[in-house]
């Protein structure tokens, strides 16, 4: 029954301390997006075309 225990509070240990790495990661800044913004005007919207029930083709623009 010790085990458990120890094993318990080793992983609880182990999820602190990959939460406190996360939460530093954020503060500097590691998953914020520089390029995409910058590069998301350059490519056109696509656009599909589908039809309805009357085979009428539409075209319809994806976001």
């Amino acid at each position: 029954m010790s085990v458990i225990y120890l094993l318990i509070s080793v992983s609880i240990f182990v999820a602190v301390c990959f939460f406190i790495a996360f939460i530093a990661a954020v503060k500097t800044g590691q998953y914020d997006d520089d390029y995409t913004p910058s590069v998301r005007i350059l490519f056109d919207d696509e656009t599909k075309i589908t039809s309805q029930n009357n085979n009428s083709p539409i075209e319809e623009k994806q976001v």
